[in-house]
């Protein structure tokens, strides 16, 4: 059984449902009776997949690749591709398509699709795509060769044996050649391919042209976007059915979480993501409300405080980071005083309501991978006296009124960077805030959407602390290693850049990244998974002693639907949406 498409990066998509307004005509009321209405905090920022950074995006709904995972069990599952084979050296992968898939104008889908989407987009080097690096193959900065043996069949050639890519053929669309190859051909007036700023989000929709169970059918910028089945989906039930089952999904670009709960509760919502501040008051109503609370087991990703480790400056010679303070973020010593700051048992009672466990992993506890403590991963209990004998015996100090100061009599002071849309992880900054000020540090809220958050840590660079998530799976430690990996596009607390013409001056990177890096090339290659969890063991006792990024709070998913929706198999893995092509409306079709 085929699924939607997951964006691994990163990072979950937030999505929810809502009523367009409370106030319709008749005949209006009787179509929203037949449809759903999702909401995300954010808007998007482009229709072009292979140019997204965001995890707002409707991507999963209107794209597929060539397999897919279930989003309980995350076992891989046909999509495009009705089977594969590995050969016996592990460097072949061959993908038979399914037999007659077409685009949704019509238009047949072929392995030229594939072809095209791997090798003149994924591995086009004049295309910035976070996706090359899903297809990095070693440190050598390689990549696979691909053939095309026949009408339906695709071979893809490994430099070297590679465990992880059928995974991450699970997280890459694939595109449409007719519509697209004009614009990869073509190249604007300053020498880029006009592909980069292709299917922006000023396209009318009949021309984004899609594989998956929805499509476009209108976007209003920072109002909604509304989708309709793609009457040329694949999918289709025992009964030969065509899926997706409902008609029409509008999704609500809402940024206040706050009014995502006072709709549900005035009944204008069909779904909501449940904070677990929000919990005890959603569960009283739970019957009343004609509403389920779905438990979908601890969260897959990670919650977490990172600096800003880069040390380089831009082109023009301008640090990214404060020099003062770039020496603060690059002393092991200060970070463990701030791992051991923070008080993270008072984050998880006054903040997750207990809703949830204290993380210390970079891999989820749910992995095959995980270390635990009790296996031997180093721990950072709230000790704030252990913080000072830290910062003290590294060279730091205290003034008279208790302020922090380094050697040069600087007083530690930086800003926490968060996003504006999420509530919960402004209360934990906030109280980040005080845990610090505990051991007389000074530090500023800083909070900005999350696009431009984005746009100061992955290009701007110009930031200090960050506290952040990120969603990944977990069956497959390197679908994470664009996180981890020195050269990753989301190595966001020491970003590098290939380049050319943004280049920057004086990049170092530590020899526990090096380490890191060679972990990540060695389980790739390694196929027996016993040597693969002592590797992956090696790289959380990495992380755990050097703290490029710390810890705080794994909470519980949860998530409120309506009982008029049907067939939902909700899971912090899959997420809300993964089975949406088989969710019903009770009495409708």
């Amino acid at each position: 059984m085929s699924r939607y498409l997951r964006l691994t990066v990163i990072l979950v998509l937030a999505f929810h449902f809502t009523i367009l307004t409370a106030c319709q005509p008749s005949w209006d009321r009787k179509v929203k009776q037949s449809q759903l209405t999702l909401a995300t905090p954010s808007d998007i920022a482009t229709f072009n997949y292979a140019m997204n950074n965001s995890p707002f995006s409707v991507f999963p709904l209107i794209y597929q690749g060539l397999v897919a995972e279930d989003g309980k069990t995350n076992q891989l599952e046909p999509a495009l591709a009705e089977s594969w084979k590995v050969s016996d050296d592990k460097l072949r992968i061959t993908f038979k398509l399914k037999d007659k898939l077409k685009w949704s104008d019509g238009k047949p889908l072929t392995v030229d699709d594939v072809m095209f989407t791997y090798k003149d987009i994924y591995l086009n080097k004049k295309i910035p795509t976070i996706f090359k690096d899903f297809l990095r193959i070693g440190n050598q900065d390689l990549f696979p060769a691909i053939r095309k043996l026949g009408d339906r069949t695709v071979e893809f050639s490994l430099p070297e044996p590679f465990t992880p890519f059928l995974r991450k053929s699970a997280s890459l669309a694939i595109l449409p050649a007719h519509a697209l190859r004009d614009s990869v051909l073509s190249n604007d007036a300053n020498g880029n391919p006009q592909f980069l700023s292709t299917w922006g989000t000023d396209t009318a929709p009949e021309k984004i042209i899609v594989n998956g169970a929805y499509q476009i059918d209108s976007y209003t910028p920072s109002e909604r976007i509304i989708l309709k089945r793609n009457p040329y989906y694949f999918r289709k039930d025992a009964r030969g059915q065509q899926m997706p089952y409902i008609k029409s999904i509008v999704w609500q670009i809402i940024p206040s979480t706050d009014n995502h709960l006072l709709r549900f509760r005035s009944g204008e919502l069909d779904s909501l993501s449940v904070e677990a501040d929000t919990f005890a008051l959603l569960k009283r109503e739970e019957k009343r409300g004609n509403f389920t609370i779905y438990n979908g087991g601890l969260k897959p990703g990670i919650r977490f405080v990172t600096f800003n480790l880069n040390q380089a400056s831009n082109s023009q010679g301008k640090p990214f980071v404060n020099p003062v303070k770039s020496r603060w973020f690059n002393n092991l010593a200060f970070r463990q005083a701030i791992a051991y700051a923070i008080n993270r048992e008072r984050i998880k009672t006054n903040i997750y309501q207990g809703i949830g466990e204290l993380q210390h992993s970079p891999i989820a506890v749910q992995s095959p991978y995980y270390l635990s403590p009790a296996e031997g991963l180093k721990t950072y209990s709230y000790n704030p006296q252990k913080a000072k004998q830290l910062l003290t015996k590294a060279g730091f100090r205290y003034n008279s009124q208790q302020k922090l100061l380094d050697k040069d009599n600087n007083q530690v002071k930086f800003n926490i960077l968060v996003k504006s849309e999420d509530q919960t992880r402004i209360a934990t900054a906030v109280q980040i805030q005080q845990d610090l000020n505990q051991i007389g540090i000074q530090a500023s809220l800083q909070t900005l959407s999350f696009n431009t958050v984005l746009q100061k840590i992955l290009a701007k660079r110009d930031w200090d602390c960050y506290v952040g998530s990120f969603e990944a799976g977990i069956f497959e430690p390197n679908r994470i290693a664009f996180f981890w990996a020195s050269n990753g596009s989301f190595h966001m607390f020491n970003k590098g850049s290939k380049s050319k013409k943004r280049p920057i001056v004086g990049w170092k990177i530590n020899d526990w990244e090096k380490q890191i890096d060679e972990l990540f090339q060695e389980a790739a290659k390694e196929a027996d998974e016993n040597e693969r969890k002592q590797i992956y063991a090696q790289f959380q006792r990495i992380v755990a002693e050097q703290l490029p990024v710390f810890f705080l709070v794994n909470p519980i998913s949860l998530q409120a639907v309506r009982n008029r929706v049907e067939n939902v198999e909700y899971s912090a893995v899959g997420g809300l949406l993964w089975n949406i092509d088989e969710w019903r409306l009770k009495g409708k079709s």
